[in-house]
């Protein structure tokens, strides 16, 4: 049996309010992580990037701010689903200054 086999059957037993506790360790440990994005380090240089894909958050932000739709991007990136550009978005509002720079720096490039 494998860790997350035990896990469910654990939580299948746990109560709602030790299902809580649980779900506060994992928010903790989870830090600053981010639903829809990952970061992998040999990855378009760790670069954040909407998972499932190599597709940098930096890369559909300066697309936006160069006046493509949300409709352009799904349709020039088929892989792409809305709630991937509503992660980025997202993800571009809490990290900003770390998308700037990855955008100034690939200008520079």
């Amino acid at each position: 049996m494998n860790i997350l086999q035990e896990i469910e059957q654990l939580l299948a037993r746990a109560t709602r309010a030790e299902k809580a506790q649980v779900l506060q360790w994992i928010v903790r440990d989870l830090g600053d992580a981010f639903p829809g994005i990952e970061s992998t380090q040999n990855v378009c240089g760790g670069e954040p990037c909407i998972v499932r894909t190599r597709i940098p958050v930096w890369v559909l932000v300066q697309a936006r701010r160069l006046g493509a739709s949300e409709a352009d991007l799904l349709r020039s990136y088929p892989v792409l689903r809305s709630e991937d550009l509503a992660n980025a978005w997202a993800y571009y509002r809490l990290h900003r200054e770390e998308i700037e720079q990855q955008i100034a720096e690939n200008e520079a490039a």
